[in-house]
């Protein structure tokens, strides 16, 4: 079992009703963040790519195994800039099996999201419903890898080659997973991590976008900061993607923790399953014991017809009992505005999009949470 432990609090034994949450932050080192921060603090240097987010740039190359990692204030900027700097143009091939961010990342750059529907074994993005989107329009593909598990990477990149199509990985949920042994970072044009409080690396607020382009990371590192290439010298149209100094400190300082966070998580999932694997009407999201993943999330999906309540009703009956289950992705981005009025998904049928939408549940885990807290959300699943 992993030496990681849940929030200290006095009365901890006493208060098992207190709040359960999804993505409680992983927390690092704070000695090594406080003497980060005091170090920015006497070089009254706060941003502008700083040492510090130097420093994590490097590292999260070395982590990766990737040539460029380009530090970002957000997942989602982090994508409007790949978009851009991609030249992309028409349509992008998107699944609605995602959070609202991927697909306005695309609108927001004035492209057209086109939902696909996916595996329903793993929820990530169908290679068959991608080729059956692409158009004369379409010029990119932008994978989601959902609950850190992979896309077919392999295939997306044989429809891209096919196509003349660029493709981009929404990879949230995905720092710290492999695929067929290399680190999620490696593939398509350019990857996207978030490194939001809720994920399982965070630097508070921030992200970042992995390739082994060159090209393309210069003009990447060009658009974060306004396209200047030199003081008084912008050669390049661009924003303000930077990433604040102090959340480089955050970064740094729970970098080292990982594998430990991993190995807590992937606990916790385990203590998960032994209670709630036999319960009819469950099924579990399974993850590849093979290939490194962070086992962040822990999925199951209610079949209402198995179990005789709906996933509606279990969730309720959780935060009845404090407990904050939350239902992803619903539901579903091409049922959400703007999308849903556009005339070409208001007849869109995705199946597999839909049945997951009604039946996906994610539950509490994390470093605050314990042993005692897993049981009690278990005990409150198998009252019915």
């Amino acid at each position: 079992m992993s030496t990681i432990q849940p929030s200290s609090r006095s009365d901890r034994q006493l208060d098992r009703q207190r709040m359960l949450h999804v993505g409680a932050p992983n927390v690092g080192d704070r000695k090594r963040f406080n003497q980060l921060v005091d170090e920015i603090f006497e070089r009254r240097w706060f941003t502008n790519n700083g040492c510090v987010v130097q420093e994590l740039e490097s590292q999260l190359k070395d982590y990766l195994g990737v040539k460029h990692c380009i530090a970002v204030c957000n997942a989602t900027v982090g994508l409007q800039l790949a978009c851009h700097a991609l030249d992309l143009s028409g349509q992008v091939i998107v699944p609605s099996f995602t959070f609202a961010a991927t697909p306005h990342a695309a609108q927001w750059e004035g492209l057209t999201p086109i939902f696909a529907d996916i595996d329903p074994k793993t929820h990530s993005i169908s290679p068959e419903s991608i080729s059956e989107k692409i158009t004369a329009e379409t010029s990119a593909i932008m994978g989601v890898h959902v609950w850190g598990i992979p896309c077919d990477t392999e295939a997306i990149a044989q429809i891209a080659s096919d196509h003349k199509l660029a493709v981009i990985y929404d990879a949230a949920h995905a720092f710290g997973s492999c695929h067929q042994g290399k680190m999620i970072g490696n593939f398509g044009n350019c990857e996207v991590f978030s490194f939001h409080a809720t994920k399982f690396f965070n630097t508070f607020e921030g992200g970042a976008i992995a390739t082994n382009d060159d090209e393309l990371a210069e003009r990447l590192q060009l658009m974060r900061n306004f396209g200047f290439a030199g003081m008084d010298e912008v050669i390049h149209l661009g924003t303000n993607a930077k990433m604040p100094e102090i959340c480089a400190a955050m970064g740094l300082s729970l970098l080292p923790m990982l594998d430990e966070i991993q190995s807590a998580n992937r606990y916790k999932h385990s203590l998960y399953q032994a209670h709630l694997e036999t319960v009819d009407g469950i099924r579990f999201l399974t993850y590849d014991h093979v290939e490194k993943t962070n086992w962040q999330y822990v999925v199951i999906e209610i079949d209402a017809q198995r179990r005789g309540e709906t996933r509606d009703q279990v969730m309720q009956r959780l935060h009845e009992n404090n407990v904050r289950a939350r239902r992803y992705f619903f539901p579903g981005c091409h049922r959400m505005e703007p999308y849903r009025s556009q005339p070409f998904n208001q007849d869109l049928v995705l199946p597999h999009t839909e049945t997951a939408c009604q039946q996906v549940i994610c539950l509490p885990t994390g470093s605050d949470i314990d042993e005692q807290d897993i049981e009690r959300v278990c005990n409150i699943i198998r009252q019915y």
